[in-house]
């Protein structure tokens, strides 16, 4: 049995919120885009209307069609608004303390058959699920980034997770156009479990001075065939993010193939973010 989901709230219109609130709309689901403001949430449409735009362009989508995927989706400011849904993705920042007031707050607002899933990419589902009562529709949805171009999902169970709640958000990531995998609930699931130690790794050799970040780049793309070297790639992700993630690994296993290299840290502090501040492992104009 999986149950029918109609209307969905996306709660963060950021870079994350837009593009899962872009594949439901596409997918046919009505959706709404909550963020703290107007203007945030607004930003998040414009960035939706944009990508729209640019496949209408390239001949993938008609004028019609993308009407029709805006004309699905309203604009949220407050969390009062998740009373009529169906489920809720939340895509807020990736800080404990912020998921779990947005969890009890849906908890409280939400009916007693809906769905709550988190986009996390490393936090503890079952530990976000213990503050709501009903931990057996609590999941975890991770997307890649951007959304609307990558096709995992991966779909993490907590330790309550019920199987009906599993399989529909495993059917509703297919209906978004998306490869579903199954991951169970451990520090940094399965891609940045395996990602983000790569990325650290490839930070220690420019610490320890191996090669420039250049070069570790190129080996990483000629001899791994890998599409973007780990130092570019971790630019892209933000470099705050990054430190965040192997933080939240370092502390969950207390093991110290985890820990964050020092550089990391000193870029962090000085500000150096990646792509976002015009500055990490490379300079951005």
């Amino acid at each position: 049995m999986t149950q029918n989901v109609q209307k969905l709230i996306v709660i963060g219109a950021g870079q994350m919120g837009s593009g899962i609130a872009q594949v439901a709309a596409e997918a046919g689901l009505r959706v709404l885009l909550n963020d703290i403001s107007e203007a945030y949430a607004a930003k998040g449409l414009n960035r939706i209307r944009a990508n729209l735009e640019r496949n209408v362009s390239k001949g993938r989508l008609t004028e019609a069609e993308m009407d029709a995927v805006l004309g699905r989706i309203s604009l949220s400011t407050t969390l009062n608004d998740a009373a009529d849904c169906d489920m809720a993705i939340e895509a807020a920042t990736e800080n404990l303390d912020i998921k779990l007031q947005v969890f009890r707050t849906l908890d409280e607002t939400m009916p007693a058959h809906a769905i709550l899933a988190s986009n996390t990419s490393s936090l503890p589902i079952t530990e976000i699920a213990a503050v709501t009562k009903r931990p057996a529709q609590v999941i975890g949805m991770h997307f890649m980034n951007p959304v609307p171009v990558m096709k995992l999902v991966e779909v993490i169970r907590g330790l309550a997770t019920s199987d009906e709640v599993y399989q529909t958000v495993y059917e509703l990531a297919v209906k978004m156009g998306k490869t579903a995998v199954e991951v169970n609930d451990f520090p940094g699931f399965v891609s940045n479990r395996v990602l983000m130690p790569m990325i650290n790794e490839a930070i220690y050799c420019v610490y320890e001075g191996v090669a420039t970040p250049e070069a570790i780049d190129e080996v990483m793309k000629l001899g791994m065939n890998h599409p973007m070297g780990p130092l570019t790639l971790a630019d892209f992700i933000g470099l705050d993010t990054c430190l965040a993630i192997m933080e939240v690994l370092y502390e969950g296993f207390g093991d110290s193939k985890y820990r964050p290299c020092p550089l990391l840290r000193k870029y962090v502090k000085a500000g150096w973010l990646g792509k976002k501040s015009g500055r990490g492992f490379y300079q951005y104009d």
